[in-house]
């Protein structure tokens, strides 16, 4: 049922408190305005801090700086005759013990009158005890066909010439608010450039609301599936999935991926992968700093994560990246923190099991042993691979790979097969880390590095494989078990 119709619903029904979270309080209230009049017929009051009542020139200025007589207020007026009123940001004040009184008290006297008091917030903040006096509604972001209208009429205006797919851009417009889209279309018209700079204006300001949020970071990876030396049969899934969120595999009736858990040791191209699936799909990338979402506040973590999904389905199609999950969720280590870790995975598990918007999840954990079995039951995610050390081949191609960023016109005269045998149980990251240390040694002595150089990195390396050879086991017995997926043939 979409916003309009719950709202009808509620205001015939004369629920008199209707508890609205948004952050646009203009176009709700022009929503609200069309509804009323169309349906009802009512006089509409609206009411703010700084201003009191404004709406109705017989009540200018009423109740500036007063809640309690915006409430107060409302019991003045002719009964007979139907009314709403919109109380803007009013959860700041909902908690204070005279409002939570009033409003008990107005339940009570106004519950056969033909009033709806609609409350405007920015976030849930209902005490327990007026649980059962309130309604919640959500009022959503605009669709895409809000937006595409919207466009179209801005580029009328403006008389802007589109050379760009508006539905593409009101694609990438998803989860913004009309107040922002009509700046970005200011903006692009101040910057003097042709529409298709739209897309980068865009990614810009998707990039500063989510640095904002203080527990997402966005990401603009330029890594492609190129870079991931080997990983042939995690590559060959996504390749296989390039377009699982397009209109042709909604109308096909594929359903929307989940996400992947990808394990295995640090430097093994957890990271790397995760980058390349937003790349290689098109998707904007979003990290989650899982440390964040726990707070010293009472339910400041439950709120962390319940933002968190919210941003991440309000900007979808996108990728959410969970990085290090398994330390955050380790079920190997006792927490103390009075069930709020238990709280924060139930939510998530929940989503990840339940979620209808295009959010794909790449989670990556260093040790699975530690995750919880929840975490690893079927349905959270669509896959779970196992990264493991790579074999010859792969390290040929990871050297190979490396090489060609930093001499790609002299990669091939190093002896990558020798150095290849030398670098047994070492993951991507040192290898790259040997190459990285014969160029430093070879820069100080005023040359160009060669093979040798490399040789004598690789001897000063310590494999981390040396001291995670039992989790490694671990994981290899795991997916011998068919439990997980190696990512490599």
């Amino acid at each position: 049922m979409r916003f309009e119709q719950k709202l009808k619903l509620l205001i015939s029904s004369r629920y008199l408190f209707i508890y609205v979270i948004t952050n646009e309080e203009e176009r709700l209230e022009y929503t609200i305005s069309k509804i009323v009049l169309q349906e009802f017929n009512s006089n509409i009051y609206s009411w703010d801090f700084i201003d009191g009542y404004t709406s109705n020139p017989n009540c200018l200025g009423y109740a500036q700086r007063n809640p309690l007589a915006a409430l107060e207020f409302i019991e003045t007026l002719d009964f007979s005759v139907a009314k709403v009123f919109i109380l803007k940001d009013f959860h700041l004040f909902i908690n204070d013990i005279s409002i939570i009184r009033k409003i008990k008290n107005l339940s009570k006297t106004l519950k056969n009158i033909n009033f709806n008091i609609i409350i405007v917030a920015s976030e849930v903040d209902i005490p327990i005890v007026l649980k059962d006096n309130i309604s919640l509604l959500e009022f959503p972001k605009p669709n895409i066909e809000e937006i595409s209208a919207e466009l179209k009429r801005l580029f009328h205006v403006l008389n802007i010439s589109y050379d760009v797919n508006i539905d593409n851009l009101a694609f990438a417009c998803r989860g913004m608010s009309m107040d922002f889209i009509r700046k970005l279309i200011a903006k692009l018209v101040s910057t003097q450039q042709s529409p298709s700079y739209i897309f980068h204006l865009i990614n810009e300001e998707k990039k500063q609301f989510i640095q904002q949020t203080d527990v997402l970071n966005f990401c603009s990876p330029s890594n492609t599936i190129e870079d991931i030396g080997g990983l042939f049969s995690l590559k060959q899934w996504l390749q296989k999935r390039s377009n699982a969120f397009s209109k042709q595999a909604q109308s096909y009736g594929l359903p929307i991926p989940k996400g992947l858990l990808l394990v295995g040791i640090q430097g093994t191209g957890k990271s790397l992968s995760a980058k390349v699936i937003a790349q290689h799909w098109n998707l904007p990338l979003f990290r989650l700093d899982v440390g964040k979402i726990f707070g010293g506040v009472v339910g400041e973590s439950e709120k962390n994560i319940r933002k968190v999904i919210k941003i991440s389905e309000d900007l979808s199609p996108c990728v959410l990246w969970i990085d290090e999950i398994d330390k955050a969720f380790n079920r190997l280590v006792t927490n103390s923190d009075s069930g709020t870790t238990n709280r924060v995975l139930s939510t998530l598990l929940t989503w990840l099991s339940e979620k209808k918007k295009q959010v794909f999840v790449v989670a990556t954990a260093n040790d699975v042993l530690s995750l919880p079995s929840e975490m690893l039951r079927k349905g959270r995610f669509d896959e779970i691979f196992f990264l493991n050390l790579p074999n010859f081949q792969e390290r040929q191609m990871i050297f190979q790979i490396h090489l060609m960023k930093v001499r790609p016109l002299t990669w091939t005269q190093y002896d990558i097969e020798y150095l290849s045998k030398l670098t047994t149980s070492f993951s991507g990251s040192e290898i790259q880390q040997s190459i990285i240390e014969a160029m430093n040694n070879a820069f100080y002595e005023k040359r160009d590095f060669n093979s040798n150089d490399i040789v004598n990195s690789i001897a000063d390396i310590i494999p981390l494989a040396f001291t995670d050879h039992v989790k490694i086991e671990s994981m290899q017995k795991w997916a011998k078990l068919g439990k997980i997926r190696l990512a490599s043939k």
